[in-house]
């Protein structure tokens, strides 16, 4: 693990499930996305300001979501993220979701950077500290 992880909670709700009554598996995705932004605010900026004020997109290049047990509805789920690669111009994060102790899933986003062209460009100096690069 390179960077520090980081916890936040959602409840499962109705509209997540499928007809077999679990989580509907493009949810994985979009829990990812809420933990990615937790794990913004909890090192120490907020993810829209990145956007707002420097001009950086993280765009998502990959997606893997390998799943273990099912979620149900109104589940209280765990979410985890942490960065497990950061170069000059990608970023890669990994998750797991738990219900209490039991794994439910793990996933891993790589992303790059772009601005609002969709041009790649380099991590803004300002936020090069939230994403610790690899050596």
């Amino acid at each position: 693990m390179l960077g520090k992880k980081v916890h936040t909670k959602i409840r499962v709700r109705y509209a997540e499930t499928d007809q077999m009554g679990v989580v509907y598996y493009a949810n994985y995705l979009v829990w990812m996305e809420v933990a990615r932004v937790a794990y913004c605010s909890a090192v120490g900026f907020e993810y829209r300001d990145m956007e707002r004020h420097a001009g950086a997109y993280l765009a998502v290049t990959e997606a893997r979501c390998k799943y273990r047990v099912p979620a149900r509805f109104d589940d209280d789920v765990a979410l985890s993220c942490w960065v497990t690669e950061s170069r000059s111009r990608t970023v890669r994060f990994a998750y797991e979701m738990r219900r209490d102790d039991e794994l439910l899933a793990t996933g891993e986003t790589h992303h790059t950077v772009m601005d609002a062209r969709g041009k790649m460009i380099r991590m803004p100096e300002a936020y090069r500290k939230y994403f610790p690069l690899s050596r």
